[in-house]
């Protein structure tokens, strides 16, 4: 498909456009907040705490007086960079084994790898945390590792699952007479044609990234106060949930609306970019 069709095909695709637009404004907000936020997120306001949205604070104020608007804000930074890293180690090393396995398939190399996916499976990525953090202690670096552990078997997986069937592909019997090695060929004939599986799993592991970023934060073994989570923000407002509703209300409807709309963007990218799905559509 042209360039011009292929973005006329995404601008149709309302889930896109949709789940483009949800995630983009809190990615602005948090590029925003490098530089100004309406309030101090480190500022402490005790006559104002918990009071409800007002023109002075739009989302309100926490317990601590803190505004709320601006924590989130500063919160998108947090979790967005979480789960780049994690996304990142994920695809950096998950990719490669997926490769090698489908490379060498049925072979001691493929069996160890795949038996090493199963095994990091075994472990959710909250117990892999729970594990990390006993020996090094809270904090967002442990939390990236975590994640980041959590995401290797599924590129790893896809990665072999789409690469095994191109293998058996006429080009590929061709690159490998003409003397191009399991590397090169991975790199040069595999690789880009898996790769727009590997975006839209991309998108789809960044807010599931999200998604552990905050549920780590919320049990404490995330992001550390001062730094403003939204996972931390939930974990603060369960107490005073019934007196400061608010409190919960706004970073969770950030995590439901960012989680929201980068699975509508992954769901669009793999509608547009499968071309068995996108030739379907009217």
């Amino acid at each position: 498909m042209r360039e011009d069709g292929l973005f006329r095909a995404a601008l149709r695709s309302r889930n896109l456009v949709v789940g483009h637009l949800l995630a983009a404004a809190f990615a602005i907000g948090a590029l925003l907040s490098l530089f100004w936020t309406p309030y101090d997120v480190t500022e402490l306001a005790i006559g104002t705490r918990l009071q409800a949205p007002s023109g002075l604070h739009w989302l309100g104020t926490d317990h601590f007086g803190r505004d709320i608007l601006s924590m989130i804000m500063v919160g998108a930074q947090t979790s967005i960079a979480v789960a780049i890293v994690a996304v990142g180690i994920g695809m950096g090393i998950g990719v490669p084994l997926g490769l090698a396995a489908a490379a060498r398939r049925g072979s001691l190399l493929d069996e160890t790898i795949m038996r090493g996916n199963d095994l990091v499976f075994a472990f959710p990525s909250l117990l892999i945390a729970i594990m990390i953090t006993t020996v090094f202690g809270p904090s967002a670096l442990n939390a990236i590792i975590a994640i980041g552990i959590f995401n290797i078997p599924v590129f790893a997986r896809l990665t072999r699952g789409a690469a095994l069937p191109l293998w058996t592909r006429d080009y590929i019997l061709s690159a490998r007479v003409s003397g191009k090695g399991p590397v090169r060929i991975s790199v040069e004939h595999i690789l880009p044609n898996v790769t727009n599986l590997l975006i839209v799993q991309g998108t789809i592991q960044f807010s599931l990234g999200i998604l552990a970023e905050a549920a780590l934060s919320y049990v404490g073994l995330g992001v550390q106060p001062p730094t403003p989570s939204w996972g931390r923000m939930l974990a603060d407002s369960q107490t005073l949930i019934a007196i400061a509703p608010h409190m919960a209300m706004f970073p969770g409807f950030a995590i439901l609306l960012t989680v929201l709309g980068l699975n509508l963007a992954g769901d669009g990218l793999r509608d547009l970019l499968d071309p068995r799905i996108r030739n379907t559509r009217p």
